[in-house]
């Protein structure tokens, strides 16, 4: 059986990108809602639209908004939430995005927490992606970045303190 690709042997075979190209940048999400029961959180995964990998809603910089904005819209546009926006981020972490001509770039992504509020039926790239909501002590799970795992990690303990 064929060994998966770590994230950092990824990351390791585009070392030139990695060290001594440009960077993109990029504003995300973290949907999360309170369970059923009240006494967890639960977080939206989707499907990269490529790969198919699990990943959040993010995108890159748009004129005129702020990365917070930016990460509210790529919310709504990918998986049609809506909800309150932290005010600051709550982590970065970084991957590997591969472009239509099949180069991958390094990308480094700025993370917002979304409280979810409403969530339509109708949406831009509804169809595109599938989604899941998965239990978020649990999400680090389905993601590839190491980095991203220990930003759901601080983010269920921030919010169950409050609980």
């Amino acid at each position: 059986m064929p060994r998966r690709k770590t994230h950092l042997s990824k990351l390791a075979k585009a070392g030139t990108a990695l060290f001594g190209g440009q960077w993109l940048e990029q504003y995300g999400a973290i949907c999360y809602r309170r369970t059923i029961r009240e006494r967890d959180y639960e977080v939206l995964l989707i499907t990269s639209r490529g790969a198919g990998r699990w990943v959040i809603p993010k995108g890159g910089p748009m004129k005129g908004k702020t990365p917070r904005q930016v990460a509210a819209r790529e919310a709504f546009e990918e998986a049609g939430i809506k909800g309150k926006v932290s005010k600051g981020p709550i982590g970065r972490y970084s991957y590997l995005k591969r472009l239509d001509d099949g180069q991958s770039v390094p990308c480094l992504v700025e993370v917002f927490g979304l409280e979810v509020g409403s969530i339509a039926g109708d949406f831009k790239e509804q169809g595109q992606r599938q989604d899941t909501w998965v239990p978020l002590v649990s999400a680090g799970r389905f993601v590839e970045e190491p980095e991203l795992r220990g930003i759901f990690t601080r983010l269920a303990l921030k919010l169950n303190a409050s609980l």
